[in-house]
């Protein structure tokens, strides 16, 4: 999603230098909107600053002149509408997992060692399992532990391959597959 995101703002930046020689400032080439969108917002004022002195620079050196827009068709155009829609989108989903505290916990890839308070009948699939700490987490496979009963139960999760988590508890061998929901 951030390459997308990289790329868009290349592009922008690209095609608008001659724009940016002329007004160097680019907050005030672009809406509130768009300022966000990009995530220009999260610039300290000295970046934001180094990054107007920088399009100054590069936009009054070009001397090529910048390509003609090409045709679009409305249909092309439309497309185009429709994956920045989608991209700022997730960009507004990956924000917002990233305010509710999701993304430190699954970027850092490390164990998790908890309880489960209360009672504990065995996996099943799409339980959620809500551990001492916090952490709410929801069963994706099918893994069953027929017989399992406990309170206050001990549990690990641990990271797998591919982004998977596995949740193990205290005193049974077998694991389900889980993914964080808060």
């Amino acid at each position: 999603m951030r390459r997308i995101h990289t790329v868009l703002l290349a592009s922008m930046l690209a095609v608008s230098l001659p724009a940016f020689a002329q007004q160097p400032r680019i907050e005030q080439q672009m809406t509130a909107e768009d300022f966000t969108a990009t995530g220009l917002n999260k610039l300290s004022a000295e970046e934001l600053a180094r990054l107007n002195d920088w399009l100054s620079r590069h936009g009054a050196a070009a001397t090529v002149p910048a390509p003609a827009a090409p045709a679009v068709t409305a249909g092309a155009d439309a497309d185009l509408e429709a994956r920045l829609a989608q991209a700022r989108e997730e960009g507004r989903r990956e924000a917002a997992g990233d305010q509710q505290g999701l993304a430190p916990a699954t970027a850092s890839r490390e164990p998790v060692e908890s309880t489960l308070p209360g009672p504990f009948n065995g996996f099943a699939q799409g339980r959620q399992y809500t551990l001492a700490n916090g952490q709410v987490w929801r069963q994706t496979d099918g893994a069953t532990l027929a017989g399992a009963r406990g309170n206050d139960i001990g549990v690990r999760i641990r990271p797998g391959m591919m982004g998977v988590w596995w949740l193990k508890v205290d005193g049974y061998n077998t694991q389900a597959k889980v993914e964080r929901v808060r």
